[in-house]
């Protein structure tokens, strides 16, 4: 016989047969090979599921995107509130305004019109950096407390994105907006709340429905009134890279929509997302916004695209409704068979830094 096929004779019972014994010993080496295997599959499943922490997402954002510097709030622009034209009467909190916040786009939220809420550009280089202190009760303009941080990080080189969310305050007291740390920020100075216990998780902030890409659908800066009367002091890139870095955020593709000689396309992308659901018809006066009050709904405060806008009502007509409509055509094609619209992917980000 050729010693290739010779293999070793298991012992067995001197009637030939193996021992129940050498049987069970056998199938227990078996299921310990078995299971070996089966947690080595799993331990790389396991570590793609679990959720990124805030320090590690912060972390991957510093070193992509840059580092965010500690700020006070109250070192920011105020945002303007005024109501029919007019700021509020001392110790307002008024419900409806000339242009609310519209952070919730589609449905009324408190503290859409609550005065003394701050814009930050702590920006530098290509690293982009716009900080809003939100107010939702009324407070004294400089009281350092405050309901809401949110931060949006740009690099605009390489067009990696990264989004910030506080915690919930507490109470309508709110919470101490006086040194806002770091999102990456492991040990803080003593007696000064700690990132962890200030921000909230990346999977929470990604959870938001609707959420930061989804608003943010054609680019990490978004015009709307509320914000566009402090727009100098935010950061701006309308036409650059855009992807979304993160466990939490990275699967979101976004993708853009164009029409031939459309006019609502020379100065940004449009988005297929909340761009649909609420801005176009937001921007174009189709419907009212949320919050809005009687100025507000009346030319040319509901038609507030394009920005600079000096047109007669029927001059913006004249040149702009073909273009929103064609637009909201593209939003229903959800098939994407209408062969006026284009929809292509937002440019990605690069490695570069």
């Amino acid at each position: 016989m050729p010693l290739h096929r010779l293999r070793q004779v298991p012992r067995c019972h001197p009637q030939g047969r193996a021992t129940a014994h050498e049987r069970r010993s056998v199938k227990m080496r078996r299921a310990i090979r078995l299971f070996a295997l089966s947690c080595i599959m799993a331990m790389p499943l396991a570590a793609w599921a679990r959720e990124q922490t805030l320090l590690e997402y912060a972390g991957q954002c510093a070193r992509e995107i840059g580092e965010i510097p500690a700020f006070d709030c109250n070192d920011g622009t105020d945002i303007p509130i005024t109501i029919n034209g007019k700021p509020p009467a001392h110790n307002e909190s008024p419900r409806l305004c000339d242009k609310p916040s519209l952070l919730h786009p589609d449905s009324e939220v408190t503290g859409q019109c609550i005065p003394y809420s701050k814009i930050l550009n702590l920006s530098r280089g290509n690293t982009q950096i716009s900080a809003y202190c939100r107010r939702n009760t009324l407070r004294a303009d400089k009281d350092p407390n405050y309901d809401e941080v949110v931060i949006v990080m740009h690099h605009s080189g390489n067009g990696k994105t990264c989004w910030f969310q506080s915690l919930p305050a507490s109470g309508a007291k709110g919470f101490d907006a006086t040194r806002v740390p770091p999102p990456n920020e492991k040990k803080p100075p003593p007696g000064r709340t700690s990132a962890v216990e200030f921000w909230t998780s990346p999977a929470k902030v990604a959870a938001e429905r609707p959420g930061c890409v989804s608003c943010h659908d054609a680019g990490p800066f978004i015009f709307s009134p509320y914000i566009g009367q402090v727009w100098d002091k935010v950061p701006t890139d309308p036409w650059g890279r855009y992807s979304n870095i993160g466990a939490a955020f990275s699967s979101h593709r976004l993708t853009t929509i164009t029409t031939p000689g459309n006019a609502c396309i020379g100065c940004h992308r449009i988005g297929s997302e909340q761009s649909c659901t609420a801005y176009i018809g937001l921007s174009a006066g189709k419907f009212a916004a949320p919050g809005n009050d009687t100025l507000a709904n009346r030319y040319p405060l509901s038609h507030w695209m394009p920005t600079d806008n000096t047109m007669s009502e029927a001059q913006w007509n004249e040149a702009n409704v073909k273009s929103v409509e064609a637009l909201l055509a593209c939003c229903n094609d959800k098939a994407h068979k209408n062969p006026n619209c284009s929809f292509n992917p937002v440019p990605a980000s690069s490695n570069a830094r």
